[in-house]
């Protein structure tokens, strides 16, 4: 039973590992993206405010 414990534990921590790869990625990936959005944003409520 013991040993069943630390596999588990071990596919848990690979799970987890895999996870965090994917998430890390897929945020570098978006990351100029979602950049670029909020820049645009930001220069449309600037130019919103200059213009009031």
């Amino acid at each position: 039973m013991k040993h069943k414990r630390g596999q588990t534990l071990v596919e848990y921590a690979l799970i987890l590992a895999f996870i965090s790869v994917v998430a890390i990625s897929v945020l570098i990936a978006l990351g100029n993206k979602i950049k670029g959005v909020f820049t645009t944003i930001s220069s449309q409520l600037s130019q919103a405010q200059t213009s009031h």
